[in-house]
């Protein structure tokens, strides 16, 4: 068992596009996120009109987003209640914009879509803590059709006005090459407890007793390549940490099993063995 904080999590997600002006259009009008700051080709979006939680950036010749590698399956997005994802279920409902599933974890309910660029993306809520399953420190692998009218009843007449300022990154779903491989990074380097082991071939690991903040999986296919560095997908995902003293010794773990970091702007950033970027950043 590892010891991170509870206030370890997920910050923000940064993603490469194919068209600014319509992924702009679609996660403002669609998922119902608010521009922050935008400048050339990359734009912050934000939920709290303070921090960003997505940053998407226009490649200069981007390549379509590419089948059978490793990289994002999807990022998703924490409500704060299920009210709140009942509004968005009926927002999305309203706009025509096509759903590509929906599921019932015991631990949440979800809703799943893409961008227009195929990007995953997960809306969720969690359900309380009190009600999730644990046996041996673990949780079960779970994927039930969601209630979806039941999900709906939730729902009050309050008019639509973008997610909650309280939305926030749950977690990110990653494709890699290999899970043990990746285990050894996330839980060995990053620190992270694993919360559902080996399961449908995917593996989910947390800090502080959250279901998972990051889920990797070899769906894409044991041994899938790294996407080429111009294909729309995934950037980097920045993992924050309560303060410096821990991301230091995050940082030493990470060099003690000899992955990679460097630093940009005096940030670190690390990389997984299946080429996923990460920014390690404090919150304060």
């Amino acid at each position: 068992m590892n010891t991170h904080s509870t206030d370890t999590h997920i910050g923000h997600v940064h993603l490469y596009v194919a068209d600014l002006t319509r992924s702009l259009s679609f996660y403002r009008e669609v998922i119902g996120l608010q521009l922050l700051r935008q400048q050339d080709r990359v734009a912050e979006l934000t939920t709290d009109g303070k921090r960003p939680i997505l940053i998407i950036e226009q490649q200069a010749q981007p390549l379509p987003k590419q089948p059978r590698t490793t990289g994002l399956y999807h990022f998703a997005i924490l409500v704060p209640s299920r009210q709140d994802l009942a509004h968005t279920l009926t927002h999305l409902l309203h706009t025509g914009y096509p759903l590509q599933g929906a599921a019932d974890h015991q631990f949440s309910e979800a809703i799943y879509l893409s961008d227009p660029d195929g990007n995953g993306i997960e809306l969720y809520a969690d359900r309380p803590r009190s009600e999730w399953v644990w046996s041996d420190g673990e949780l079960p692998f779970v994927s039930d059709p969601l209630d979806g009218d039941g999900l709906l009843a939730a729902a009050d007449d309050t008019p639509w006005t973008g997610l909650p300022s309280g939305a926030i990154i749950g977690h990110v779903h990653l494709h890699v090459a290999d899970l043990q491989a990746a285990k050894t990074f996330y839980c060995d380097g990053l620190g992270l407890d694993i919360t559902i082991p080996f399961r449908n071939r995917a593996l989910f690991v947390s800090a502080g007793g959250y279901h998972h903040h990051i889920g990797l999986n070899t769906w894409n296919g044991e041994g899938a390549p790294a996407p080429a560095p111009e294909s729309i997908g995934l950037k980097w995902f920045s993992l924050v940490f309560p303060d410096d003293a821990e991301r230091q010794q995050v940082l030493q773990r990470l060099a003690e099993i000899g992955a990679p970091v460097k630093t940009d702007n005096e940030i670190p950033f690390t990389c997984d063995p299946s080429g996923n970027h990460i920014q390690l950043i404090t919150s304060r």
